[in-house]
């Protein structure tokens, strides 16, 4: 068993795995798939604030802080087995154009030049921590979902604000990654 975690799965495994969970949620228990609400159901369990949107029933939402706490312990499994050396294997194109770029650390799972302490603490990590936790923050309460709640449940659910989400989610990664990144590495 520890031998078949080890490798990834392919994604017509770990695809179809995942929008199973959509219709078993839907049929037992009415709900749907999505991260994003657990944040506010973690705020109104621990911090008793006066504030409207906050003052709801979260208890009846116990299941989504176990499906995220299920997330968070399942990728310690994973990256337990699967990670290794921490190495990943990438094409060396993209290990091409992230060095144009300016990214040159491969040693480990994440490129070291965006993902360390040292780069967290500078201000352009604060800001792309800062600004950009707000940015996704925002975005995830403007759209009234995240990118998991809206390009699995919503789209499986034929909703237009879902597939206008998830189109607006790619253009952004895109924009971001070809338009602005260049410019702020």
């Amino acid at each position: 068993m520890i031998e078949f975690i080890k490798e990834p799965w392919p994604w017509y495994v770990a695809g179809p795995l995942i929008g199973l969970m959509v219709p078993l949620l839907l049929v037992f228990g009415n709900k749907a798939l999505g991260i994003s609400s657990s944040l506010r159901h973690i705020c109104a369990m621990c911090v008793p604030l006066d504030i409207k949107y906050f003052q709801y029933e979260w208890k009846n939402e116990k299941w989504n802080l176990a499906f995220v706490g299920g997330i968070i312990i399942g990728g310690m499994i994973a990256g337990h087995f699967m990670m290794g050396d921490g190495k990943v294997a990438i094409s060396e194109e993209t290990v091409s154009d992230l060095t144009a770029l300016g990214i040159q650390d491969f040693s480990s799972y994440l490129p070291g030049d965006l993902f360390s302490w040292e780069s967290l603490i500078s201000l352009r990590g604060l800001i792309f921590m800062v600004f950009g936790g707000f940015l996704v923050g925002f975005g995830t309460r403007y759209a009234n979902g995240c990118t998991s709640g809206h390009s699995i449940s919503g789209l499986s659910n034929f909703q237009l604000g879902s597939l206008v989400a998830t189109i607006s989610f790619f253009v952004g990664g895109l924009v971001m990654t070809h338009l602005i990144l260049p410019f702020i590495l």
